[in-house]
């Protein structure tokens, strides 16, 4: 039988004090043909600029966190940074986040870094039929009551 909550609520923070929180996040796109890396990197997708539009669409993912998943709390957030790893036929998509508040953003850069992810495959599945997305991870925070560094 599926369990419900009796009590849905936010965790509560209040206690908590602001410090830098920071998080790194990564996801990997693993495309089919050395001809989209190509494609990608000449900019020849037809519908435009994949790094570009992904980079935007993960600054969204990141900002918007708090409204798609019940439990996050909404948080300033101090700065994002998308970064991109090509190697043979994948991309590895590496995403920083941070801010200073009392809780850390560890979901907000995985949250980002699918986003970018899906938007990746978004772009590319008219080009591209084998694309797959995988290893969507935390791999460093720092600023909480634990820092996690090179999972």
């Amino acid at each position: 039988l599926p369990m419900e909550s009796k009590h849905l609520k936010m965790v509560d923070i209040t206690h908590k004090k602001s410090t830098l929180r920071t998080a790194i996040a990564q996801a990997i796109v693993h495309v089919s043909s050395k001809d989209t890396i190509e494609a990608i990197l000449n900019k020849k997708v037809p519908k435009g600029d994949v790094f570009a539009m992904s980079k935007a669409a993960g600054l969204l993912g990141v900002k918007k966190t708090s409204d798609l998943l019940p439990d996050c709390h909404p948080l300033p957030i101090e700065y994002t940074d998308i970064v991109y790893e090509v190697k043979d036929l994948q991309i590895k998509i590496l995403i920083t986040v941070k801010t200073i508040y009392k809780t850390g953003v560890e979901v907000e850069a995985m949250h980002g870094a699918s986003i970018v992810a899906l938007n990746m495959y978004d772009m590319l599945k008219p080009i591209d039929k084998g694309i797959e997305i995988s290893s969507i991870k935390l791999l460093q925070k720092t600023g909480g009551k634990s820092d996690i560094k090179n999972i």
